[in-house]
């Protein structure tokens, strides 16, 4: 089993012990904050922001970014159609398809293989759309569906092999418990599962999890107990939680939530062409100073914030201090010990010093990664209402 560090990141730039992290994460209420959600309360400002109740889908308020690691009663929860209640000693994972023979794990026969663990920011696909003009339809979410975690399970590549694909074999679909009927137009009669699925050659590679555990701890209900996917690198829909089935293809998936949902169109020769939705693209926002927060004349402002990407890592964050005019590069700050900067978000700061002059300022930040993609200043409408990662600036007022 591989081990992570020891240590991670709790204010910018200030380590704490680990043990003592979890710790204060178990001793956390996530179970009474998803209770308040379900009686129609609203989420306290230090807790989940609710940005729908039915199902729930709760956002991390970006703007409390600290730790490294969001503790798990903090991270974003993105649900389709209301939490399955499963018992783990029930719970059977089917592998089925194109494979040599068919393959059926319990809970504790899955936990008795050799486990790795990772850690990954996940985000939502649609994270920032109620922040774009005009806002694009979906859940509102604004900085907040992202969150970063250390997850623990076994490689997909390892059922894989004991299942035995079969040559010609393409994709592995997953397949989770949740279901419900699609509410709008296009959409298939009666209720559906979530599924998604991965081509062969991403889901061998060794980050991809089997996960059932979370910072630490067993998954909760929200986060996809007792076993999800995890796919490092992809958008959220990919890491498929309450996972009951993989079913290997040998032709490619074609399921409702990678073409008429979580879709988007490519130009090739100039004609709109539909593809799923995989990696992320790169992306930064900024967690401080908040939108319409007031700066002293004068004063030094910490900007900070994080960024991240897809299969890369980050290489550069640049801040600019008026709309975009021009730029000026941004601190990385260093990546707590043992933990590679592929698929974890990098905390960054700027330090600004404000003008003398009273007025409004608008701040922006923009990320490159290491393959050289650079945060877009323009929104591509071909991306539907999906993969927003262009600059949106913040507004402070200088007093």
């Amino acid at each position: 089993m591989t081990t992570h560090p020891h240590e991670v990141t709790g204010t910018v730039g200030t380590a704490i012990d680990r043990r003592n992290f979890i710790g204060a994460t178990a001793a956390s209420l996530p179970l009474a904050l998803l209770a308040n959600v379900a009686a129609g309360v609203q989420a306290p400002v230090d807790g989940l922001i609710e940005r729908s109740r039915t199902p729930p889908n709760l956002e991390f308020p970006f703007h409390t970014l600290s730790d490294f690691l969001v503790p798990t009663d903090r991270f974003f929860v993105r649900c389709h159609f209301p939490i399955p209640t499963i018992d783990s000693r029930s719970w059977r994972l089917r592998v089925d398809g194109a494979i040599a023979r068919p393959l059926e794990l319990t809970y504790d026969e899955l936990r008795g293989m050799p486990a790795r663990t990772v850690t990954a920011v996940l985000e939502c696909a649609g994270n920032g759309r109620a922040l774009n003009t005009p806002a694009l339809r979906g859940v509102g979410w604004q900085l907040g569906a992202v969150s970063n975690a250390e997850w623990t399970g076994v490689p997909l590549s390892a059922v894989l092999d004991r299942a035995g694909i079969r040559p010609g074999a393409v994709e592995v679909v997953a397949e989770g418990a949740d279901r419900g009927e699609i509410s709008t137009d296009p959409r298939p009669a009666g209720a559906i599962a979530f599924a998604r699925s991965l081509p062969i050659a991403k889901a061998r590679q060794s980050e991809v999890l089997l996960a059932y555990r979370m910072n630490g701890a067993d998954l909760t209900s929200a986060h996809g107990f007792p076993v999800r996917l995890l796919v490092p690198g992809w958008y959220g829909m990919a890491s498929v939680k309450w996972l009951t089935r993989l079913v290997i293809t040998e032709t490619p998936f074609q399921g409702f939530w990678q073409t008429t949902d979580y879709s988007y169109y490519e130009r090739i020769n100039g004609l709109p062409v539909q593809r799923a939705i995989t990696e992320m693209l790169v992306k930064s926002s900024i967690a401080s100073p908040r939108n319409g927060e007031q700066v002293r004349a004068g004063s030094e402002v910490r900007i900070s914030g994080a960024a991240w990407t897809g299969d890369s890592e980050i290489s550069q964050v640049e801040v600019s201090t008026n709309g975009g005019s021009t730029w000026n590069r941004a601190q990385l700050i260093a990546l707590p010990r043992n933990i590679p900067g592929r698929h974890t978000w990098r905390f960054w700061e700027y330090r600004w010093r404000v003008p003398a002059e009273r007025g409004t300022i608008r701040l922006m930040s923009r990320a490159t990664d290491a393959r050289g993609r650079v945060q877009p200043s323009e929104r591509d409408p071909d991306r539907r209402n999906y993969m927003v990662n262009h600059t949106i600036p913040l507004e402070v007022h200088v007093q």
